[in-house]
């Protein structure tokens, strides 16, 4: 299995690019023994800088209108947003509870107003959210990698100490039968 997977690095069909293409073009699919090869080979191609390397191929992807999503999501979520909007609310309120008032009880245009902003900011949230999924998917894609692949390790070290422990119980038991002769053959 290691041969295929250095046929694989050697002849360039483990790019990290095709894998993260290939992966985040069809979601439905489950992993087969040929994609998880290959995402061993990057795991170990990357295992240092896996997630920088993630985040690296998420904005070289993204487009501006996507950051742009991601910067009005995450401002639309934050408490400078609830003040800054209960603000603008208040004041709104007072000036128009004043006797030059241009949008007077029960504030019509405020009313119009509130509604555009949820209609545009709903879905760039979703669409925000949308990609951070992908990003969270990618990442679980990774994390499970990598898992396996220290499972793997974990089962090559328990079956080597194993074989140690057997060694280790033959030696003693040479030992002891080699004491036991010395000892006939003394007595």
């Amino acid at each position: 299995m290691e041969e295929e997977i250095d046929e694989m690095k050697s002849t360039g069909d483990c790019t990290p690019e095709k894998l993260f293409q290939e992966l985040d073009n069809d979601p439905s699919t489950k992993l087969d023994n040929d994609q998880l090869d290959r995402i061993t080979a990057m795991v170990n191609e990357y295992q240092g800088n896996i997630k920088s390397h993630l985040i690296e191929q998420q904005e070289k992807k993204s487009s501006r209108a996507d950051r742009l999503a991601d910067h009005i999501a995450s401002f639309g979520g934050s408490w400078t947003f609830i003040v800054l909007f209960c603000t603008f609310l208040g004041i709104w309120m007072i000036i128009n509870l004043m006797s030059f008032a241009f949008d007077k009880p029960p504030f019509i245009l405020l009313n119009l107003i509130l509604s555009c902003i949820s209609a545009l900011q709903a879905p760039v949230i979703l669409m925000s959210q949308n990609r951070q999924a992908a990003r969270d998917k990618q990442e679980a894609i990774l994390d499970f990698a990598i898992n396996y692949r220290a499972e793997q390790e974990n089962m090559e070290l328990k079956t080597l100490l194993e074989r140690l422990d057997k060694r280790l119980e033959r030696v003693e038991q040479m030992g002891l039968t080699r004491q036991a002769e010395s000892e006939d053959n003394n007595g």
